[in-house]
């Protein structure tokens, strides 16, 4: 008798379910939830369709879970920078190295994460809105402990530059993803060079 937890073919059903969310994540962070087909996804997970609904009941589902995987890795390593040492802007350049680092080989995932075609509410929503949450929170954190160190602690300022942060990270992830001859490590020395030329300039316009 086959194990209760075994999916098809004598696979455990957890290493079948981690196989389809790799296919699915690279095909929904390729071409978008919209022009996704689930026939397809099944193709070339090597299972049947009819496996996909019963393991995650809709294509809502199966991308809510694959969201719900790329959200939790991204956050996750940024959970992690936080809890180190690095404070002020270190600590943002340690961030957004880490977030090229973990999405180096799968920068679909980052487009996976900003797709304008899926559905823009329920599961889905629910599992962006937690994952945002979460990285929203650990910005402020981390702006917050920036202009502490130049005595700021307006809380409309740190609104503000918590906005700008969260918009400057996109920007880089987008522009990133939009080259995929830039490895993680050429664009973190780019990010540290700016980020460095930045400083500099405004520190000399103050002297």
């Amino acid at each position: 008798m086959a194990r209760s937890n075994a999916g098809t073919k004598g696979v455990p059903r957890a290493e079948r379910e981690q196989q389809i969310l790799a296919v699915a994540s690279l095909a929904f962070g390729t071409d978008g939830f919209a022009a996704t087909n689930l026939a397809d996804v099944a193709a070339d997970a090597g299972i049947s369709k009819p496996l996909i609904y019963n393991y995650f009941g809709s294509k809502e589902g199966l991308f809510a879970a694959c969201l719900d995987e790329a959200g939790d890795l991204l956050a996750g390593e940024i959970e992690r920078i936080a809890r180190g040492d690095a404070v002020g802007i270190e600590r943002g350049i340690r961030t957004l190295d880490g977030m090229f680092a973990v999405l180096d080989e799968q920068r679909h995932l980052w487009r996976l994460l900003h797709d304008r075609t899926a559905p823009p509410n329920g599961a889905i929503a629910d599992v962006v809105s937690h994952h945002t949450q979460r990285i929203d929170k650990l910005a402020h954190e981390g702006v917050t402990e920036l202009l502490a160190l130049a005595g700021d602690t307006d809380e409309r300022d740190i609104s503000v530059m918590t906005a700008a942060w969260l918009g400057i990270v996109d920007s880089l992830m987008d522009w990133w993803v939009a080259h995929p001859d830039e490895t993680a490590a050429q664009m973190n020395d780019r990010v540290t060079r700016l980020f460095t030329a930045l400083l500099t300039d405004i520190v000399r316009g103050q002297s």
